[in-house]
């Protein structure tokens, strides 16, 4: 006799219902999937970054983060790795390494980023809105991501 197992799938409506914030100015999110909607598992972010935005090099302690590039082109460093990615790219950042990405393109990038477990949506929800870099960096240490370094171009618009 064979057991069948599955998995239970909780539908959660999205508590942001799909509004855009922004952690630094020219960088929007919305909460695709929520964190709440997985039970944790994973959620999923839709960021556009204008072209000169991006992200210092950080750690992520809890969480692997992967990208899917869906227009433009992400200039990451993952590790001691850096490369331009195309849209149509996806790209998988493993906890514990360090990485930034920016958009170093004239066009806006459009991307989707899931993180496996999903709490970090936390820290989006918590750094929108504020623009000092000694708060944010304590919120993201209370997630886990600790910043270590400068964006990947000294000319880049971050925190």
């Amino acid at each position: 006799m064979t057991t069948s197992k599955f998995t239970e799938v909780r539908l959660t409506p999205n508590q942001d219902r799909g509004e855009w914030q922004q952690v630094t100015p020219g960088e929007r999110f919305k909460i695709r999937v929520s964190s709440a909607q997985t039970m944790g598992a994973y959620s999923v972010l839709e960021i556009v970054a204008d072209p000169g935005n991006g992200v210092p090099l950080h750690i992520h302690s809890k969480e692997e983060e992967h990208f899917i590039v869906v227009e433009g082109m992400l200039d990451i460093a993952n590790g001691d790795r850096r490369w331009d990615a195309p849209a149509g790219t996806s790209v998988t950042v493993r906890r514990g390494v360090p990485h930034a990405w920016c958009n170093s393109s004239d066009t806006p990038l459009r991307m989707l980023v899931i993180f496996s477990p999903g709490q970090i949506e936390g820290l989006f929800r918590t750094a929108a809105g504020v623009d000092d870099v000694d708060k944010i960096t304590a919120i993201a240490a209370r997630y886990g991501t600790k910043l270590v370094g400068p964006p990947l171009h000294g000319t880049a618009h971050s925190i």
